[in-house]
């Protein structure tokens, strides 16, 4: 009998998962999206969009599903599922396998200031500089300290309302963008300051390495501490580690 499990996608690594299982007879995988993203990339295997419902909905999922191992290859700053997917599987004694990539760090020319909080960064941005924001648009509430600055914030969707600051506006793009994009991109508009999220991973670290090129300075959130569970850094690692 082939063993159950939910991935709990949403980066590169997830993807790299589904494809590795998806002609496997041994595993019946089934991924899920958070539902952030309108449009996520197609995985090779069936998947759900949308949220459980906390720690309770989670568990009655997998309950209810029959599910024997719970993949959490998340974004690595999707916290909250993160620390409900622990809670869930601890309570259900289910197997739980955390996969996060490493962080970046930096190089010989690198400008980078580490926060644990994104509103932090109006503790380092002078007023009046040019800020792009690589944070996605869920973190905005964070940027309400940064008035005296002009923003851009890239999300992958068109906005479905405005700005929330006068001082803004949205950029439309869906990744990976070449060194030289983000290149071009940063000189056209004039930007001073970038700030990311530690993610990780080669398709975005193109922005970082645009700005060394060009000698911006780049304020990075930290990655919270993940719970006591499986981790490994890679997708093969994972499907080598339920084959155990």
């Amino acid at each position: 009998m082939s063993r159950k499990i939910l991935l709990l996608a949403g980066s590169s690594e997830a993807r790299e998962i589904a494809t590795l299982l998806a002609d496997n007879p041994d595993y019946e995988v089934t991924a899920s999206f958070a539902g952030v993203t309108r449009m996520p990339a197609k995985l090779a295997v069936q998947t759900r969009s949308g949220g459980f419902g906390g720690v309770t909905g989670l568990v009655e999922y997998l309950r209810q599903t029959g599910t024997d191992v719970l993949i959490d290859a998340t974004h690595p700053f999707a916290v909250n599922m993160t620390g409900n997917a622990a809670l869930a599987t601890n309570e259900l004694g289910i197997a739980h396998m955390i996969v996060q990539r490493p962080g970046w760090q930096p190089q010989t020319g690198d400008s980078w200031h580490f926060v644990d909080q994104l509103d932090h960064a109006a503790d380092l941005i002078p007023k009046g500089a040019t800020v792009f924001l690589g944070t996605g648009r869920q973190t905005l509430g964070s940027f309400a300290n940064l008035a005296d600055r002009r923003l851009i914030c890239r999300q992958i969707d068109p906005p479905d309302g405005p700005f929330p600051y006068p001082n803004g506006r949205f950029q439309v793009g869906r990744p990976p963008f070449s060194i030289e994009d983000e290149i071009a991109f940063f000189k056209a508009e004039g930007i001073d300051w970038l700030v990311v999220k530690n993610s990780g991973g080669d398709a975005s670290r193109s922005k970082l390495d645009a700005a060394r090129a060009l000698g911006l300075p780049v304020i990075l959130q930290r990655r919270q501490a993940v719970p006591d569970v499986p981790l490994v850094v890679s997708a093969k690692a994972c499907v080598d580690w339920l084959a155990l």
